[in-house]
């Protein structure tokens, strides 16, 4: 069984809930496509069993429904609270299902229509629902202009889904969209010079404490800057500032090169900075979960003696978006194995099909996770638990900021 998640921001860029996709091996179907009632229930019941709030960390659950599993009450397995009813955009509607949706209403549930393309003032979920879904691609935003300002004056929430790119972003905020989601908040905003963004000072502290310990420990100090992609990129930074000729394939190496003085007046540099940041916290939670679940599948694949390797590239495969540049120009002057440099930057390379598998399930893109499982002699079974332990992992970190 796969479950993956996609982030749905607000206007503010803060995670108001994530869509959870889904496919089940044994059935082989999947979620929120060619659904079966038989899938959803199983979802629905593993979420119920591990915890919804591993997944979303106490944030919505947006999740698609068919008309069958609609009518089932198998879904209130999952507190109102916590879940978001999506609609599919081919349900068959019929007075059943109205009576069904008004029934979940009067318990709590929220009603959300996905991929909206009826016609708004006809069609009879729309007084029921509170969340609309427009998808900007099979319904362009200035197509859609009086349907957005009717249903934002009659009390709905608007979301755009499928945005792609900041402009596209900025043109749904302006017609008072109030939920987002897509690939937009991955890439770069700007082209150009970089901004200095800041390092957590949490892990700061942590490193100093363990600096000041009669026997500090490599494998600590490693272990938090490998939790920070900010400090991870400085660090190697600071190794090709020194003109050394060597390669740097983990973190770890690269302390122990620099020795305990150097880490700690590099680090008391760095705390003197106060640089700030202006990015969605979500990329720095991404960063951890694709090096964590990266790592997780790599001891169980023909790269296993590459598992440094890859959770450094995970860790930086979103550097572009944090620093605003194009990962080429983010990399250079940076001491990473050419296998690392050609997977981030021209999607090629001997490593570029771990970087793959991770994006693909995040994506939810499951045949190619199966054809990339086959040729990296990953068994997929236990995927979905590693997937959960790389989120709770983030999520213990970055609770702590």
């Amino acid at each position: 069984m796969f479950i993956a998640r996609q982030p749905i921001f607000n206007s503010t860029m803060k995670v108001y809930g994530y869509e959870l996709l889904y496919r089940d091996n044994e059935i082989d179907t999947f979620f929120g496509g060619a659904s079966s009632k038989e899938a959803t229930a199983k979802v629905l019941g593993c979420l119920f069993e591990t915890g919804i709030h591993n997944i979303t960390n106490g944030q919505k659950a947006f999740i698609n429904f068919d008309y069958n599993f609609l009518l089932s009450d198998s879904m209130e397995l999952i507190n109102p609270d916590n879940l978001i009813i999506e609609v599919l955009e081919d349900v068959k509607v019929d007075e059943v299902l109205l009576k069904r949706l008004m029934e979940l209403k009067d318990k709590g549930y929220k009603i959300a229509l996905d991929d909206f393309v009826e016609d708004y003032n006809n069609y009879p979920i729309v007084p029921i629902s509170d969340i609309i879904k427009y998808d900007i691609i099979s319904t362009p935003l200035n197509s859609i202009e009086y349907d957005v300002k009717r249903a934002i004056g009659q009390g709905k929430t608007i979301l755009a889904e499928k945005i792609e790119t900041k402009e596209e972003y900025e043109k749904a905020k302006e017609m008072g969209f109030h939920l987002f989601q897509g690939y937009f908040f991955k890439k770069p905003s700007i082209i150009g010079k970089a901004n200095d963004k800041k390092s957590i000072k949490l892990n700061y502290i942590k490193i100093i404490s363990e600096l000041c310990n009669n026997e500090p420990s490599y494998d600590k100090i490693s272990g938090i800057i490998e939790s920070d992609v900010n400090l991870a990129y400085r660090l190697l930074k600071i190794i090709k500032n020194k003109n050394s000729d060597d390669l740097f394939y983990s973190i770890k190496k690269a302390l122990l090169y620099m020795g305990f003085i150097e880490i700690e007046r590099w680090i008391n540099i760095l705390m003197l900075q106060d640089l700030s940041i202006d990015k969605p916290m979500e990329l720095m939670r991404l960063s951890l979960i694709r090096s964590k679940f990266g790592g997780s599948l790599a001891k169980r694949s023909k790269y296993e003696s590459k598992f440094n390797e890859i959770t450094t590239m995970l860790l930086f495969s979103t550097l572009e978006a944090i620093l605003d540049l194009p990962m080429k120009e983010a990399l250079e002057g940076i001491f990473l194995s050419e296998d690392i440099k050609q997977s981030l930057v021209d999607g090629n390379g001997e490593l570029r099909s771990m970087l793959d598998i991770v994006l693909a399930y995040e994506k939810g893109n499951w045949n190619e996770v199966k054809v990339l499982s086959l040729e990296l002699h990953i068994q997929e079974g236990n995927m979905y638990n590693e997937y959960l332990d790389a989120i709770k992992y983030c999520n213990e970190i970055t609770d702590k900021f």
